[in-house]
C-alpha cells in the first residue's frame, strides 16, 4: 500500500490491531459504495486531535453508510466488533437533534424514545459524540465551495446546534472553528471586514504582544515562576459575538490583544495574576474567576484585562497545563481508554452530569413536549453564568430570571420565592439576569406558586424544568380545587375577551372533552393563557348567514381595502368595520350590505348584527378574516385600578413596549374611593396580541382588571 494514501496516513504509527481494526472498517464502508477517503480521512484527522482511539475511528469511517441506510444496523453489528457497531449507531441516532432544530416533531416518533435512546447512547459512550462532530466539522468544511444554500443551511445547524453542544462538553478546538467557520459562511461581509482590520493591525499588535511578554516573562522570573507564556489565537467569531452583545465597535474589544500564560499549579496562576495586576491597571468588571468557580462545561482559567503599554487593554488568561488541555479537549481530555473496556474518571463524570439530570425529566413531568422542549433549552440555548450568595456559579439558560434561579436551586426554594435580590438590589422576579449577576432569594416560611408564573406573556420563567415545576404543583392539588381554579380563569378570560361562550362547548373542541377534565387542566396550568385565547376564538355564536344576490353594478362601485376582509361568493365590496362592536382579526364575524356603503363588519355575536340577521336576512353575507395585508384594527380596553401616581405612565408603557398606536384615551377618578377608570382604544393586529396586553395592564400594581370593552 503507497504511504500517500489516505488509508495509509491513518494507520500510520499505529499497531497491528489498530490497524486491523481501522482497515475493516474502511473496507467496509468502501463496500457499501459511502466512502470518500479525502472525508473520511479529515474526519480522522479531527478525531487524531481529541486524542480518539481507534475504535472511535472506525465508527467514523463507518458513520456515513450507516445514515444514509446503505449499511443496515443488523449487518453492521454482523460485520463488525460490538464496541464499534455501538458506536457508529449511537453516533447514527444523533441525526435526531438535527431535526429537532427544524422543529419537525415527527421526526422523533410518537413520544421522546428516540431522543431518550441519543442520550443515553451519550452517556453510555461519549465518543459517539466525537465522531458525530468531527463528521460535521469536515461537512462544513468541505461546503466552503459547494451550493450556497447548503452551505448556509449547515451553517446555521452548526451555530444552533454543534457549535454549542461542543461548547457544553467543554471541547472549545472544534467549536472555535465551527463557530468561524459559520460566520463566513453566514455573515461574509462581517467576517471579511473583521479578518482585515486583524491583518491590518498584525504587526503593531504583534509587536505590543511582543513587549507584553518579554515584561511579563521577567516580572515572573524575578520571582521564580516558570511559565510558558504566548499571544491567544483570534477567533474571529468572538470577537463578532461580543462586538454584537457588547455594542462595542472593533477597536473596544479587549481580547483582540490577548497572551495566555500556563503553569504548574494552581498557587501559581493567583502568583501570575498578582503580578499582572500589580504591574498593570485592571480593566473594571474585566476580572472572571473561573479556578474557584468552574464554568458549568468544567472550564477553569483566570481571566482579566489590564490596561497596557501605551495605555492599550489586553486581556490575560492564566490557566494550568492540565486546564489549558481540558479546555482545548473538554470532555474528551477525561476520556481513558483500556484494552478490554472503557474507563472514566471522575472529571468525565461530572461533565456528563448534564446528560444524566436531562434523563430524570421523566420523574417530574412525562409529556413528550416537555422533555424535547427541556433539551432544547439545556443544549441549544444560550447560557448566563451567575452566582449564589454563597459564591456557587449556576449555569441558566440564556434570558432565565431569578425566579428561574430560585427553582434551579431547589423546587421548594422555588415554590416559596416572594422576592430576589439582584446585586444587592430588590429587583422583579421576571428581570433577566445576566452573566455576573449575584442572586439571592427572599422567601416566606410558607408558599406556593403563582399560576401568574405559567403566563408566557409576564416572562416570569424562561426554562422549561422551572415551569415543570410548577405545572407539577398544580397537577398535586385535588382535582376538584383544580376545576373551580380553571373554572374562575375561563369566566375571567371571556369576561376580559367581551366572550359569550358556553363552556361545554368549549371543552368539546379541545384535548380534554369533558367540560371538568378541561377545567382541571387549566387550573393546574397544562392549558396556558396563549392557548386559551387561541381556543376561545372558534367558539363565538356564528349565526348561519344566507347568501344574497348583489347587483353587479353595485358590486363594482366599491373596492374593498386589501388584506382585510374575504367576502365569501362575491366580487370587490368596500367594506367598513362596525363602531357598535368594533371585531378584531380572530373574532368570528358576519357581514351586512348596507345602502351605498358596502358591507359592515361585525362581530358575530354582536347584539346589531343578531337583530339584522333575524330582520333582514338577505342582506347578511359571509365574511372572513384575510391572511394578508397586515392591517391593525382598532379595539377598546377598559382598565379599572386604585389610583396612584404613575399609573397612567405605566400602562401606557405597556402599550409602548409593545410598539402598539394609541389612537384614544379617556380616564377618570372616583374621589369617593380612588378607584381610576380608564379607556384606550388601540390598534392591535389581532386578538391574539389584544390577549397579551391584557395580561401585561393585568400584572400592573394597582390594576384590578383590565378587559376588552364590547
Amino acid at each position: 500500500m503507497s504511504n500517500d494514501t489516505p488509508l495509509a496516513r491513518l494507520l500510520e504509527g499505529r499497531n497491528d490491531q489498530e490497524r486491523e481494526r481501522i482497515s475493516a472498517a474502511w473496507t467496509l464502508a468502501e463496500q457499501c459504495g459511502a466512502l470518500e477517503p479525502e472525508a473520511a480521512a479529515d474526519s480522522c484527522t479531527t478525531l487524531t486531535t481529541l486524542e480518539a482511539d481507534a475504535a472511535t475511528h472506525a465508527a467514523a469511517l463507518l458513520l456515513p453508510a450507516v445514515e444514509s441506510g446503505l449499511l443496515d444496523l443488523p449487518t453492521l453489528h454482523e460485520k463488525c466488533d460490538g464496541e464499534v457497531a455501538a458506536l457508529a449507531e449511537g453516533a447514527a441516532r444523533m441525526q435526531l437533534i438535527e431535526a429537532l432544530h427544524e422543529k419537525e416533531g415527527s421526526r422523533l416518533g410518537s413520544g421522546t424514545e428516540g431522543l431518550r435512546k441519543m442520550l443515553l447512547a451519550m452517556i453510555e459512550d461519549v465518543r459517539v459524540v466525537f465522531v458525530k462532530l468531527a463528521q460535521r466539522l469536515t461537512l462544513t468544511r468541505r461546503a466552503k465551495h459547494g451550493d450556497p444554500a447548503e452551505r448556509e443551511r449547515i451553517a446555521r445547524e452548526n451555530l444552533d446546534i454543534f457549535a454549542p453542544l461542543a461548547n457544553r462538553l467543554g471541547i472549545w478546538q472544534l467549536k472555535w472553528e465551527l463557530e468561524d467557520l459559520s460566520l463566513h459562511a453566514l455573515e461574509p461581509d462581517e467576517y471579511q471586514r473583521i479578518a482585515r482590520l486583524l491583518e491590518e493591525k498584525r504587526g503593531e499588535r504583534e509587536t505590543f504582544i511582543h513587549q507584553v511578554i518579554e515584561e511579563l516573562r521577567a516580572a515572573l522570573a524575578a520571582v521564580g515562576v516558570h511559565g510558558d507564556i504566548a499571544g491567544r489565537p483570534k477567533h474571529i467569531y468572538s470577537i463578532w459575538k461580543k462586538m454584537k452583545r457588547k455594542r462595542v465597535d472593533f477597536h473596544q474589544v479587549f481580547d483582540v490583544r490577548a497572551v495566555r500564560v500556563l503553569v504548574d499549579d494552581i498557587a501559581q496562576c493567583y502568583t501570575v495574576l498578582g503580578i499582572v495586576h500589580g504591574r498593570w491597571s485592571p480593566v473594571a468588571g474585566e476580572f472572571d474567576d473561573y479556578v474557584a468557580n468552574p464554568k458549568e462545561n468544567g472550564y477553569r482559567s483566570l481571566h482579566t484585562a489590564v490596561y497596557g503599554p501605551e495605555g492599550k487593554p489586553f486581556e490575560v488568561q492564566i490557566r494550568t497545563c492540565e486546564m489549558h488541555r481540558e479546555s482545548e479537549l473538554g470532555i474528551a481530555a477525561h476520556w481513558r481508554y483500556k484494552e478490554g473496556g472503557g474507563g472514566r474518571d471522575q472529571g468525565l463524570e461530572n461533565k456528563l452530569l448534564w446528560l444524566r439530570q436531562l434523563m430524570s425529566w421523566k420523574g417530574e413531568g412525562e409529556e413528550a413536549e416537555g422533555f424535547v422542549e427541556h433539551f432544547k433549552s439545556e443544549v441549544f440555548d444560550e447560557r448566563v453564568y451567575v452566582f449564589s450568595p454563597r459564591g456557587q456559579v449556576v449555569d441558566l439558560a440564556a434570558g432565565a430570571t431569578p425566579l428561574d434561579f430560585a427553582y434551579h436551586i431547589h423546587t421548594e426554594v422555588g415554590h416559596r420565592c416572594r422576592g430576589a435580590k439582584v446585586n444587592g438590589r430588590i429587583t422583579p422576579l421576571n428581570t433577566p439576569l445576566e452573566t455576573g449577576d449575584r442572586v439571592e432569594i427572599l422567601t416566606a416560611k410558607e408558599g406556593e406558586p403563582s399560576r401568574d408564573w405559567l403566563n408566557p406573556h409576564l416572562h416570569y420563567l424562561a426554562t422549561s424544568r422551572a415551569r415543570e415545576k410548577v405545572r407539577s404543583w398544580f397537577r398535586a392539588l385535588d382535582y376538584d380545587k383544580n376545576v373551580a381554579a380553571g373554572r374562575t380563569v375561563l369566566e375571567r378570560e371571556l369576561h376580559r375577551q367581551g366572550l359569550k361562550v358556553e363552556q361545554e362547548r368549549i371543552a368539546r373542541r379541545s384535548r380534554f372533552p369533558k367540560l371538568d377534565d378541561f377545567l382541571a387542566a387549566l387550573g393546574r396550568g397544562d392549558i396556558n393563557s396563549t392557548q386559551l385565547s387561541a381556543l376561545l376564538q372558534e367558539f363565538a355564536p356564528r349565526p348561519e348567514p344566507a347568501l344574497p344576490t348583489v347587483d353587479e353594478h353595485k358590486a363594482r362601485k366599491f373596492q374593498r381595502r386589501p388584506g382585510a376582509v374575504e367576502i365569501q361568493g362575491v366580487g370587490n365590496l368596500l367594506t367598513q368595520i362596525a363602531q357598535c362592536c368594533r371585531p378584531a382579526p380572530g373574532d368570528p364575524i358576519v357581514g351586512y350590505i348596507t345602502h351605498g356603503a358596502g358591507v359592515t363588519i361585525h362581530r358575530a355575536d354582536c347584539n346589531n348584527a343578531l337583530h339584522l340577521a333575524s330582520e333582514q336576512p338577505e342582506r347578511m353575507i359571509e365574511v372572513s378574516w384575510s391572511d394578508g395585508g397586515g392591517d391593525t384594527y382598532p379595539v377598546e380596553i377598559q382598565v379599572t385600578a386604585f389610583d396612584r401616581q404613575g399609573l397612567l405612565r405605566d400602562v401606557t408603557g405597556v402599550f409602548s413596549d409593545l410598539k402598539l398606536n394609541v389612537l384614544a384615551v379617556n380616564t377618570r377618578t372616583d374621589e369617593s374611593d380612588y378607584t381610576a377608570h380608564m379607556t384606550f382604544t388601540v390598534a392591535v393586529n389581532d386578538i391574539a396580541e389584544l390577549g397579551r396586553v391584557l395580561d401585561r395592564i393585568g400584572a400592573l400594581p394597582n390594576v384590578r382588571e383590565a378587559r376588552r370593552k364590547v
